[in-house]
């Protein structure tokens, strides 16, 4: 398995008040899959992605991603990781606003050695007539487009995404998805999704259900459903 996840346990909080987010979670992903995360709210599902993306640090347990132990790093170390193998696309986008989309993932480029080709990339999200805007100019589904650019141009193995879709109306959403489909079949990219969309774990590999820190549900979809012909979104 690509990334494996052993007892996960994340507390926040001191003294009396204390809440536990993660109450010994155990998950693995296979190299290549698509995979939803989902749960009510409060149910640990960001903390679960924020402790696999190193953003997060667990009280106890373990994340071994492509076979190297994530959980205990130092925080060099997790800089690193999140440089090397690492994207990360948000429901708000955090663009950068007086760059333009060009930009913006050209920023990204510099902080690996092995970067996808800008243009093949602008070209296949469909940004390549938009490259000269400023995020302001941009409707909300072309800066999540770009925000998906700057999290890929990496080349990272493993895409972390946190409601995706979740500032989207139901037409740009399933854009956003097909997009996300595409970039998984064409370069292979392992992609957890957190999402509150149901509709959305009928076109992935693999249905991990949170519900109050732990892991409700986890099950292969053996009929996957292309994105374009998703409903309810």
């Amino acid at each position: 398995m690509y990334l494996e996840v052993k007892d996960l346990v994340k507390t926040y909080g001191t003294g009396d008040i204390r809440t536990k987010a993660l109450r010994g979670v155990t998950a693995s992903v296979a190299e290549g899959d698509l995979c939803v995360i989902q749960g009510p709210s409060g149910s640990g599902k960001s903390t679960f992605l924020n402790c696999i993306g190193g953003l997060e640090t667990p009280d106890a347990g373990s994340i071994i991603v492509d076979g190297k132990e994530i959980a205990g790093l130092s925080m060099a170390d997790l800089a690193e990781y999140r440089r090397e193998s690492l994207g990360f696309i948000f429901q708000f986008y955090n663009l950068v606003p007086n760059l333009t989309v060009k930009e913006n993932i050209e920023v990204c480029a510099y902080l690996t050695k092995d970067p996808l080709d800008r243009d093949e990339l602008m070209d296949t999200l469909g940004l390549t007539e938009l490259k000269s805007k400023f995020p302001s100019q941009l409707s909300g589904g072309q800066q999540q487009r770009c925000a998906i650019a700057r999290a890929l141009i990496k080349n990272p193995r493993l895409l972390l995404c946190d409601e995706p879709t979740g500032a989207l109306d139901s037409h740009t959403s399933r854009g956003i998805l097909t997009l996300l489909e595409t970039v998984n079949r064409r370069y292979g990219t392992t992609m957890l999704i957190v999402t509150h969309n149901n509709a959305i774990k009928d076109m992935v590999d693999q249905v991990l259900v949170i519900r109050d820190g732990m892991v409700a549900e986890d099950y292969r979809n053996d009929r996957k459903i292309p994105a374009a012909e998703l409903t309810d979104l």
